[in-house]
């Protein structure tokens, strides 16, 4: 009969078999972790690279090729000089291998360029990696494109730039408290910025615009997101100014008013420019008395006074006698000479409230506000014979003179008809005489 043995291995057969398993096991442990760590390296949102301690690139993972824009072979191999974008100042790189042969981490930032030649940010770190001798036997990259937050740093250095070198500019948040203001708004104001923050322009109000005006512009800042115009404010030292401003409002994502900006420049200068180039408008070139397009509006002007207040008031209406004579004997530059002269010295003898304008040729006339006719023939007589009595670059000239007052329902052209007449007759008496309207010789 035969008998079948199971045979059991010895003890030494049943170690080695263990062992083996062991080793086996303890690899696939390391392989899937290494697998993991690779999967976490290669899926990493920072751009990594790993070089030898010649700087020849051993590893690169996926973020690093999607910025670069270079395939993994054409890195593998070479140095990082390939992205190197020509502009980082070599002192950087100098810095940057010195650090690193020293054993230390180096962080900084460079500017590199893609494979298809556009420039790009980078911030680094650079850290040398030791064997188990601590010598230096690789170097990992960590980096991040930054190009986009460089682009907003260099956009707020302009805009601060602009800020502080541009127009006096004042920021206020919803509630109109002021938040920030420039060193322009400085020298308009007389204000500190410091000054001002926290609170309101009411500040600034001159009292020169009433409730009407403040309730038209911000109607139109909250229905438009803008306003421009004119504005008269007071500065520090209380001095009243008109200023050209702007404001604008600046809404959130949810077009909600966040802020609001107003820009602005003193325009006093403007202003006086103005006021003298109209009032040179108004002026005749050759006597500087005013020129009869300023006669016509003032003239216009007392009539609507006089009726509003039922008042008078007197038009006079001269020129010179026998003028082309002296045009024809002396030459017309003595007769400008002599035309500037008379029209300063009957300046001289008018109130502030009177106006002498010259009609055309040798012939002017004056406006005489809150003056009836026997006081403006009382006028009229004395500046006549102040005439006669002086000599005109070495002339003696005289004058004719017509009067006529303001009527209940007149209007300019029928004032001068009169006044017109009244210097005919004048002439037709001899001449260097005074008429009235009613044919009263002064």
């Amino acid at each position: 009969m035969t008998t079948s043995v199971l045979h059991k291995p010895s003890i030494r057969q049943a170690g080695l078999d263990d062992g083996e398993a062991c080793v086996s096991a303890h690899k696939a442990t390391l392989q899937e972790r290494y697998q993991q760590l690779y999967i976490a390296v290669e899926q990493s949102p920072a751009a990594t690279s790993i070089t030898d301690v010649q700087g020849r690139i051993e590893f690169v993972n996926q973020r690093f090729i999607d910025v670069t824009g270079y395939a993994r072979e054409e890195l593998l191999g070479r140095t990082p000089a390939m992205i190197q974008s020509g502009e980082t100042p070599h002192e950087v790189y100098r810095d940057l291998w010195q650090t690193l042969k020293a054993g230390r981490v180096w962080k900084g930032e460079l500017l590199n360029r893609r494979k298809n030649g556009e420039l790009y940010w980078e911030a680094e770190i650079i850290t040398p990696i030791r064997n188990d001798r601590g010598e230096v036997v690789n170097f990992v990259a960590i980096k991040e494109d930054i190009t986009e937050r460089k682009r907003q740093e260099n956009e707020l250095k302009l805009l601060a730039t602009a800020f502080d070198t541009g127009q006096a500019t004042l920021i206020t948040d919803a509630e109109m408290r002021i938040e920030r203001a420039n060193r322009a708004f400085t020298e308009i104001t007389g204000y500190q910025s410091a000054e001002v923050v926290g609170k309101t322009p009411k500040i600034f109000k001159s009292g020169r615009h009433g409730p009407d005006f403040y309730a038209r512009l911000w109607d139109e800042v909250l229905t438009t997101g803008h306003w421009q115009g004119e504005i008269w404010n007071r500065n520090k030292f209380g001095d009243i100014y008109p200023l050209w401003q702007s404001i604008t409002a600046v809404r959130d994502d949810k077009g909600e008013i966040r802020n609001f900006v107003a820009v602005f420049h003193n325009i006093a200068e403007r202003k006086r420019m103005e006021k003298e180039l109209e009032r040179q408008a108004t002026l005749d070139h050759l006597t500087g008395a005013y020129n009869r397009r300023a006669f016509d509006t003032a003239m216009r002007q007392a009539i609507y006074q006089a009726e509003r207040d039922d008042e008078s008031f007197s038009l006079l209406l001269f020129d010179i006698d026998h003028f082309k004579a002296v045009n024809d004997h002396h030459g017309h530059d003595t007769g400008d000479a002599i035309l500037k002269q008379l029209a300063d010295l009957v300046s001289r003898s008018l109130r502030s409230t009177d106006l002498l304008a010259r009609w055309g040729g040798e012939e002017f006339t004056i406006l005489l506000p809150d003056t009836r006719l026997r006081g403006a023939a009382t006028f009229a007589e004395r500046l006549r014979g102040q005439v006669a009595e002086t000599r005109f670059h070495g002339l003696a000239i005289t004058i004719s003179m017509g009067i006529t007052e303001y009527r209940l329902g007149d209007d300019m052209d029928g004032m001068l008809v009169r006044a017109d007449a009244a210097l005919y007759r004048a002439k037709e008496a001899g001449r260097n005489t005074v008429m009235l309207t009613e044919g009263v010789e002064s």
